[in-house]
């Protein structure tokens, strides 16, 4: 099993949002990064555990709890024409970008990613890196588990 972190603007797709769908599943939708869509198709497992982020907001920060729902299959928009995800070189012979889907499973309280800069079993993780961008990073197991278990617990 592996384990990641995921961007999504709130605006786009919210944690709330995916938490009130009848199976809490929603397409991951508009990756348009090689290295990003790569991590889809190469390393991502059904039941991968992820940190759902919220980014490009007045608090970003991971906001929940999710799992990967699916095998990476060819994101829907880069052939709608329409769309800014659009992508006129791919084809449903050759498409270039991936989606897989995603299962929410709790909300948690906000952390913030000055809260994991406090945390020495956080503190390394890639999104903390300076000039990362990117929309999925790997998380080690251990960060999953101190952020899911210590700053952000289950509770029943």
């Amino acid at each position: 099993m592996r384990y990641w972190l995921m961007k999504t603007e709130p605006s786009e797709c919210s944690f709330d949002d995916v938490m009130k769908r009848p199976n809490r599943t929603v397409d991951w939708w508009g990756i348009r990064n090689y290295q990003a869509r790569n991590f889809m198709r190469d390393e991502m497992s059904v039941g991968d555990g992820v940190l759902f982020y919220h980014s490009s907001c007045k608090e970003p920060g991971i906001v929940g709890v999710a799992r990967i729902a699916s095998e990476a299959y060819p994101d829907r928009l880069q052939f709608d024409a329409q769309s800014e995800y659009f992508d006129p070189k791919s084809t449903p012979e050759a498409p270039r970008w991936l989606a897989v889907d995603v299962e929410a499973l709790r909300p948690v309280p906000l952390i913030s990613l000055a809260d994991l800069r406090q945390h020495p079993q956080t503190a390394n993780m890639r999104v903390l890196t300076r000039g990362n961008r990117l929309s999925i990073t790997p998380v080690e197991a251990s960060e999953f588990d101190f952020i899911t278990q210590v700053l952000a617990p289950d509770h029943p």
